[in-house]
């Protein structure tokens, strides 16, 4: 399995988000790599951070089209957690599963079917840089390239019982900015509008639109405001998200939120709202499980899939239309921390899969 190798290579660069020149240096690997594979390279340039790569085969006009999807980007700055190492059943470093493994995955089931000559077309791929942020500067593209292509497979990492991703929660992130009035807390206290006072009603009124049956939750992350104790506050400020699991509750939220801005709760206070959503929710769709049962019968194996209440790029081509799988990539666990790891013989058995899906659809120009 020479491709551990080309993982420790990848793994071993830092990638973090803003790391511009890190992330370009992994991009340039895999232009080598998927260029060796006969792909075209279109280049996505961008200043501040890496930049996006979409990789393209010949496409048969008449056949449909796939799209396999992942990010070059990780969340650890340098000097933090950077170095690859493994043992004789899992891979350990930045990345390992979220999701330079996954999109080693790619790689290597491609690789399989050039070595069995199988020509490639009507399957590309797309590497974005900003994933980990919240995609803000690639969702337009994405969204926009995803329009050309009938499937779309994610690679992020696998569940801990090879599940794919069936469904991703919706999410969103807004600020609610509270313009009050400063004046002296002992000498003047009943001339001012106090803005933490303001903040502290929304924050009630917003966490009551959580409704954990409906898989529906409102997060205040984070409170500021205020000047000093003996001071009325004049600001104050929320930072908060909301994560949905129907389009109808999404709409719901939305309405809510905007009356609990408008409300003033504390005379003299003015409320801003800003922000939006960020990634809409993925939801279960009939063409979605048909193609988890084609995928179950060309593969011959039982697939088990799941619903997971994080968000990734595959909730972006879902909303462009596409019928979208995520969880192609390898299973591992404690991403985002400094004990990622991804099971080995995970790699094989997606490296497997993808071969077979692949060459599958290349036969057939479909996956019915």
């Amino acid at each position: 399995m020479n491709f551990f190798k080309d993982l420790e290579t990848i793994i071993n660069i830092n990638s973090y988000t803003q790391n511009k020149a890190g992330v370009d240096k992994v991009a340039h690997l895999f232009d080598k790599w998927f260029l060796e594979l006969g792909f075209e390279i279109q280049t996505y340039h961008r200043e501040l951070i890496g930049n996006h790569k979409y990789y393209k085969s010949k496409h048969i006009f008449e056949n449909k089209k796939l799209l396999l999807l992942g990010h070059l980007d990780t969340v650890f700055p340098p000097d933090t957690f950077e170095k690859y190492s493994e043992d004789d059943e899992w891979v350990y470093g930045p990345g390992v599963c979220d999701m330079k493994g996954g999109d080693l995955v790619v790689l290597q089931a491609l690789r399989e079917l050039q070595k069995k000559k199988i020509n490639i077309s009507n399957i590309d791929i797309l590497l974005v840089s900003d994933e980990e942020t919240g995609s803000d500067n690639s969702k337009s593209l994405t969204a926009e390239l995803a329009k050309k292509y009938n499937y779309c497979f994610v690679y992020e990492a696998a569940g801990k019982n090879m599940e794919v991703v069936t469904s991703r929660k919706g999410v969103g992130t807004f600020f609610i900015d509270i313009k009050g009035k400063a004046s002296h807390a002992g000498n003047n206290y009943t001339q001012g509008s106090d803005a933490n006072l303001e903040a502290s009603y929304k924050l009630q009124s917003l966490v009551k639109l959580t409704d954990l049956e409906k898989g529906t939750t409102i997060n205040v992350g984070k409170i500021e405001g205020g000047v000093g104790a003996n001071t009325i506050s004049p600001h104050a400020k929320l930072t908060f998200e909301m994560r949905y699991e129907k389009k109808e509750e999404r709409d719901r939220l939305l309405l809510a939120i905007d009356a609990i801005v408008k409300t003033s709760y504390v005379d003299g206070c003015i409320s801003t709202l800003s922000g939006g959503i960020q990634r809409d929710v993925m939801e279960v769709s009939k063409k979605s499980l048909d193609l988890l049962q084609n995928i179950e019968r060309i593969t011959t194996n039982s697939l088990k899939h799941e619903k997971r209440g994080g968000v990734s790029d595959a909730n972006i081509v879902n909303a462009s239309g596409v019928v979208t799988l995520d969880g192609f990539g390898p299973f591992g666990d404690g991403d985002h921390t400094i004990y990622e790891r991804a099971s080995k013989k995970s790699f094989q058995d997606r490296i497997e899969m993808s071969e077979k899906l692949f060459s599958y659809f290349l036969e057939n120009g479909d996956f019915n």
